[in-house]
């Protein structure tokens, strides 16, 4: 791609609407060598020759809906860091499961890569090498559980939501003790038996 941002809107429907062959000549094309890919149902880590299985994966996406309806609402690019996302809804169904039909919206973040041997009118060439989807769990639920799973996890988010109220209520006395600089060391550490202080270089590399 030479112009992420606007490019990502005629690579998405080539990944997800186009006949196989264009789809795998996509992904040969935009993607790199040893792109990894995420998404709640599947993964692929980075190694060489992963593309290969990410291709499988956006092929078995086509066989199971071979139909797939979308539209993107957005997209951002983080040049700095060579991150860009895309905020999209589709529609994706099952054509073996009667009635199944799920609307889903999803947040599709894509780290890319240069290639300082190829440009193209002194514009850099960028390359997804990870691929990363982001569902909220009531929309992914939607998969598996068309129609009803939605509302199921919506009442549970209800009902997760009441159990942080009753929770602060009973526990009132925590957030006093922390504004006024009474919280023990071994709690303001944020785990009785672990300190998160261990793991803060992990999260600064992500």
């Amino acid at each position: 791609m030479e112009r992420p941002v606007e490019d990502i809107a005629k690579v998405i429907p080539l990944l997800t609407q186009s006949p196989p062959s264009l789809q795998q000549k996509c992904i040969e094309r935009f993607f790199t060598h040893d792109a990894s890919f995420y998404h709640p149902f599947c993964y692929v880590p980075s190694f060489e020759g992963s593309r290969w299985y990410v291709l499988k994966i956006f092929q078995w996406y086509k066989i199971m809906s071979p139909r797939i309806e979308m539209e993107i609402h957005s997209v951002a690019f983080d040049e700095q860091n060579l991150k860009l996302y895309i905020h999209m809804s589709q529609i994706f169904s099952i054509w073996i499961i009667p009635f199944h039909v799920a609307p889903v919206t999803l947040t599709t973040v894509l780290d890319l890569t240069t290639d300082s041997s190829q440009s193209h009118d002194d514009h850099p060439l960028y390359y997804i090498k990870k691929q990363e989807d982001l569902y909220q769990t009531s929309e992914f639920i939607k998969f598996v559980l068309p129609h009803v799973g939605h509302w199921l996890v919506s009442a549970w988010h209800l009902f997760a939501t009441f159990f942080c109220i009753i929770g602060v209520f009973a526990l009132w006395p925590m957030l006093w003790l922390e504004e006024n600089g009474y919280l023990p060391g071994r709690i303001a550490q944020g785990n009785l038996a672990y300190s998160i202080d261990r793991n803060i270089a992990d999260i600064k590399q992500k």
